[in-house]
């Protein structure tokens, strides 16, 4: 029976238009499910939904967190009272948009507390502000700035949500401000608009980029081959397959997604490197048809193992917590297989139907007057240093060794950033307004405690919002409010909470329905937010872990459950999860790896390819913390990324090893002559891989930036490591199989 690669050549071989034909076919369909391919931001992104603590997030954003846009009001004169009229009428024209919920400014507060009048001065008015702006959200206030805040539906998908921005926009385009006041759009609604809108223009930037730097690798390193742009192509259709796969399976594209694609474009170019240059040296040696047959049967499979360990790699990423990890993941593997079938099939098919004839490549004399091509002069060089290596292995191990295990302890030192403002454009619109505002109001952070309970206005447990919040906010310093029903009901009671069921009901009917859906839902869930100084993540997560302990010790009234939640707490949740699964994702990928060499190979030595790798692991750390790199959610999967790629470069020079040793080279001879055949090979793929990686460094995203200048040098450690310590450790493996030998017992006869 033959195998699979034996009968895709003969098909080639045999049938190449009808090959072609249907690759043309899957390319097609693969462009129409493409076309389904969506954006994919928000909470849903950073956290598993389904879990106790993501839906606690997910229920506390669609329930007090709703998709809200920030409307800010800049000038001179925004206590005017033409000001005010101005703002009454914007607010009642956008209250009455489809999507809107409610619509909060100071202009509230006189219909509160003032029977819908507007003081005549803008001394009274800011007076009247000053006192009651803090029963009425977006009612804040400073003398050149005021905000109203409007409150979509809970639950929008992303294109009503930005139907509804787009409206509310055109609301206010069609109201002439006072003179002297400027009206900036912002807010949350507006934040992920303009996520979006970057995300896409950021996809097409890059894997352009990306395309151009491999047409630009192309030219300089592969000129030695006939049609050497045919890998460009061959990765572009797998990178049209990837997106048809994400279109078919519904997978959305988010940030890491987006850095997905460079990544699998770099890989991808190796594999198609690989195939076309045996393909070009066994056309040299015989006819296309039999050069069709052995690139597919001899190459296909070598190259398979090594794309095996590669995804494996990828695979441990699924161990993340993280759903746009995972996806990550995911899409690495599906691009990975997807840019090795349209190599391992277009290549020979590709040189099957054009009659492909190589080029003659252009000797270069030596001072002996013998030409030597330009590659082969190369070779050679890279095995002089390959057999020096492997004559002193000890030393070199110790060398590189040490330095991995300085980068293992100086990991732990790495900072970890999970902030979402660290991993957007910094000149992004919504948010330089959203940092303006904050810097005119006061910069500020905000801690949720979402509380249940069978009755929420009853007088025992708004006693036990009340006294928990002045507890906290007496104990930490950080604390610099805190708001719920409890204190709205205070500040409605003369600064003293109400007492009897009777009190707390005649003042509830007072309140506001926009503030009671801010604070409650419903008679059985209220929620407290702690507002607090501008603590960055680390301050925050040490603040927010304090007020836990402070939880479990306060006591709570029978049946009640309470708990922390809102974005600070995801993000700052998210540092110790990044802290705990990142070595584990490593130690996972370095297992997957080596047990599936171990099946392959069924021999100890199988570990072989994986040491060097390990010291490429400690190197990485080594250059973050040099460098000042931070840990975040892409950066994080530089350990098990690191595993993938390198893994191939040490596989296949074990593999030519292992040929050369069966060939009757003695150890050294056969280290030598390893890395002198295939050394140009692996340079050259190496280096498009960087090309592509380089792509990443581009983007306007800063999360994307990072990781690639991370993968860039990752690419450039597991080169080194192949070429360069991959002798060491075989010289170091041969020494022990030849003592394992020598003290086995000779078997009797």
């Amino acid at each position: 029976m033959q195998s699979p690669f034996a009968v895709l050549a003969n098909s080639i071989i045999n049938h190449p238009k009808t090959v072609a034909a249907v690759v043309i076919g899957v390319i097609l369909l693969m462009i129409f499910f493409a076309s389904g391919v969506t954006m994919k931001t928000g909470t849903e992104t950073y956290v598993d939904i389904t879990t106790p603590s993501g839906s606690l997030i997910k229920h506390y954003e669609e329930t007090y967190s709703s998709n809200s846009v920030i409307l800010m009001f800049e000038g001179d004169g925004v206590y005017m009272p033409q000001t005010m009229d101005y703002l009454r009428v914007l607010s009642e024209d956008i209250e009455n948009e489809y999507q809107v919920v409610s619509v909060s400014s100071v202009v509230n507060l006189f219909d509160i507390y003032n029977g819908g009048v507007i003081p005549g001065s803008e001394a009274e008015i800011k007076s009247f502000v000053d006192e009651h702006k803090n029963i009425v959200p977006g009612a804040a206030t400073t003398g050149t700035m005021t905000l109203m805040q409007v409150v979509l539906q809970p639950g929008l998908s992303h294109s009503a949500a930005t139907a509804a921005l787009h409206n509310i926009r055109s609301v206010v385009a069609g109201h002439s401000p006072p003179p002297g006041t400027s009206v900036t759009i912002t807010g949350t609604a507006a934040f992920a608009d303009e996520m979006m809108v970057s995300m896409g223009t950021s996809t097409g930037m890059l894997i352009g980029l990306a395309m151009l730097l491999m047409v630009i690798a192309m030219a300089i390193l592969f000129g030695h081959v006939r049609y050497r742009f045919l890998p460009v192509g061959i990765v572009a259709m797998g990178v049209l397959v990837s997106f048809g796969v994400m279109g078919a399976t519904g997978t959305g594209l988010s940030m890491m997604v987006i850095a997905a694609f460079p990544v699998m474009i770099g890989i991808g170019i190796d594999y198609a490197i690989q195939f076309q240059t045996r393909f070009d040296e066994e056309v040299r040696r015989g006819s296309i048809d039999k050069a069709v047959y052995t690139t597919i049967t001899q190459s296909g499979s070598a190259v398979a193992i090594a794309m095996v360990a590669t995804l494996l790699g990828f695979i441990a990423l699924t161990m993340s917590p993280f759903p746009m990890v995972m996806d990550f993941a995911i899409i690495c593997v599906v691009g990975v297989l997807s840019c090795y079938i349209c190599a391992l099939v277009i290549v020979p098919t590709f040189g099957k139907l054009v009659n492909y004839r190589p080029i003659d490549q252009k000797p270069h004399k030596n001072g002996k007057g013998n030409k030597i091509p330009l590659m082969e002069r190369y070779d050679i060089l890279l095995g002089k240093i390959a057999r020096w290596i492997s004559n002193y292995p000890v030393g070199v191990l110790l060398l590189v060794g040490c330095i991995a295990v300085v980068g293992i302890f100086l990991d732990d030192r790495i900072i970890i950033n999970t902030e979402e403002d660290a991993m957007v454009p910094p000149t992004m619109p919504a948010k330089v307004s959203m940092a303006k505002m904050s810097s005119a109001m006061g910069a500020s952070s905000t801690i949720s405690l979402v509380v249940r309970t069978d009755n929420i206005f009853e007088p025992d447990t708004l006693r036990w919002i009340h006294g928990f919040s002045e507890y906290e906010s007496l104990k930490h310093s950080e604390i610099t409010g805190k708001t719920s029903i409890a204190s709205v009901l205070v500040s409605m009671n003369g600064g003293v909470l109400p007492q009897d069921r009777e009190q707390i009901a005649a003042l509830l009917k007072l309140v506001p329905e926009t503030t009671l859906s801010r604070y409650t839902d419903g008679q059985m869930e209220a929620v407290v937010e702690f507002s607090t100084e501008a603590l960055d993540l680390n301050g925050m997560n040490e603040l927010l872990s304090k007020m836990r302990s402070d939880l479990e010790w306060y006591r709570n009234d029978p049946g009640m459950t309470v708990g922390f939640t809102g974005p600070l707490t995801l993000f700052g949740d998210m540092v110790d999860e990044i802290s705990d699964t990142k070595s584990k994702m490593n130690l996972a990928g370095f297992g997957l790896i080596f047990i599936f060499l171990l099946l392959i190979y069924r021999k100890a030595t199988a570990i072989t390819p994986v040491i060097p790798i390990i010291m490429i692991v400690g190197w990485n750390s080594v250059i973050m913390y040099v460098l000042g790199l931070e840990y975040n959610l892409l950066t994080a999967t530089l350990g098990a990324m690191t595993i993938g790629v390198a893994s191939e470069y040490t596989i296949l020079i074990m593999e030519r090893y292992e040929e050369e040793r069966k060939n009757g080279l003695l150890c050294h001879e056969a280290i030598q002559m390893s890395i002198q055949k295939i050394g140009t090979a692996i340079t050259i793929s190496g280096l498009t891989t960087v090309f592509g990686f380089s792509a990443l460094t581009l983007s306007e995203f800063p999360i994307m930036s990072n990781f690639g200048l991370v993968t860039v040098i990752t690419v450039a450690f597991s080169l080194m490591g192949a070429i360069l310590v991959m002798p060491a450790v075989l010289a170091i493996m041969s020494r022990m199989q030849d003592w394992l030998a020598d003290r086995k017992p000779a078997r009797a006869f």
